[in-house]
């Protein structure tokens, strides 16, 4: 999304215990929201430790239906059920970002598209599986609504960007404020 948008970047993957943080949070009884922002700030303080002065973005989302939070699925059986538990039914993607530059978070948002799937029936998860291969196991939904997945829906309400990973429009509006970006 940013190198479509123009922005120039370089990306520098942050290995945090995911797990772990979403554990914790749902322990102490947090919302995905919280967590969310916690991820998508545990992954730039550890990019941002490794780049002095370099602004560093931060990303998470967490798909929630019901009080159930869901995770990318760890092979196509774990995504087809996923898929059947969110099949007829609406649910969320709490999107999170964040920007740091060392160890002071300069900027951050959160968006809570809402989606809403299809009753579809088996054939059609499985040939969609079948269609998609290992995309489906790199997104928290087992979709990817900019590809084929977008069959999967009757119903999308909220932002695009944020739906794809991050709310984007806020970010470049940040960026435009910060000189980095022309106005």
């Amino acid at each position: 999304m940013l190198r479509a948008a123009g922005v120039e970047f370089s990306a520098d993957p942050a290995a945090v215990d995911e797990a772990a943080i979403k554990r914790e949070h749902r322990a102490a009884g947090r919302d995905a929201l919280v967590c969310a922002m916690a991820l998508a700030e545990a992954k730039a303080r550890v990019v941002a430790a490794r780049h002095p002065l370099a602004l560093v973005i931060g990303a998470d989302q967490i798909l929630v239906a019901d009080d159930e939070w869901f995770d990318k699925p760890d092979d196509f059986e774990a995504a087809a059920a996923q898929l059947r538990r969110l099949r007829g039914h609406s649910h969320s993607l709490v999107t999170a970002a964040c920007v740091f530059r060392d160890d002071m978070r300069l900027w951050h948002a959160i968006s809570m598209p809402k989606l809403r799937m299809r009753n579809f029936g088996e054939a059609f998860l499985s040939g969609y599986i079948a269609a998609e291969g290992d995309a489906v196991l790199g997104s928290v939904g087992a979709y990817r609504i900019e590809g084929r997945g977008v069959q999967l829906f009757a119903h999308v309400e909220g932002d695009h960007f944020s739906i794809l990973g991050l709310p984007l429009l806020e970010l470049l509006e940040f960026l435009r404020e910060r000189g980095i970006l022309a106005k």
